[in-house]
């Protein structure tokens, strides 16, 4: 499992043992977390002539904040949808409603279909995800922590699984930032212009 930049290395410096939820830093006061790396995304995606779309579900809204509170995010950012209810995942975003009922809506693909559903409903080239459960108890039979991020290009998808530890904004603030580091990695191995 990847750390994303927002998990803290267990005391000896190691990541956290597989299956132990990793300590969260929260998003410093007054700044929405992934703020410097939102601004970074944004430029890369510009100069490529691509567009950006968000579907959340347990981050509600808050990884669309952290690309909006970057000036200019317009020229590239075609809007987001917060799907919390499972049945507007299914019947908004496209998620396969027999995936749904055989994993409910926390599940990595659950992520991945979100991404490609938001980026098709919004014409987007590019796409983020987020699902999961922010806590403080359980959800949808998995354990508070328990999130999985996507991102989507043209010819490209990546999903990460974390497990994660901590308040529940902190917990989405973590999900916020491995969604963004994420889209990243995905722009690291994407040679060329994205198409749109």
């Amino acid at each position: 499992m990847t750390r994303p930049s927002a998990v803290t290395p267990a005391p000896s410096g190691r990541p956290a043992p597989s299956g132990r939820p990793a300590a969260v830093r929260p998003a410093r006061p007054g700044r929405p977390a992934g703020g410097d790396l939102a601004g970074r995304l944004l430029a890369r995606l510009r100069a490529d002539g691509a567009t950006l779309a968000v579907a959340e579900s347990l981050t509600g809204g808050q990884l669309c904040a952290a690309l909006v509170a970057v000036p200019g995010a317009s020229a590239v950012l075609r809007g987001a949808v917060v799907a919390y209810a499972t049945d507007v995942k299914a019947d908004v975003l496209g998620v396969d409603a027999g995936l749904l009922a055989r994993h409910g809506p926390v599940h990595p693909e659950v992520a991945a279909q979100l991404a490609d559903g938001v980026a098709r409903l919004l014409g987007a080239s590019h796409a983020l995800a987020t699902t999961g459960v922010a806590g403080p108890g359980p959800a949808d039979g998995q354990p508070a922590g328990t999130v999985h991020v996507a991102a989507r290009g043209p010819g490209a998808h990546r999903t990460r699984s974390l497990r994660l530890a901590g308040t529940r904004p902190a917990v989405r603030s973590a999900a916020t930032a491995a969604a963004l580091a994420l889209l990243g990695a995905l722009l690291g191995e994407q040679a060329g212009p994205a198409r749109r």
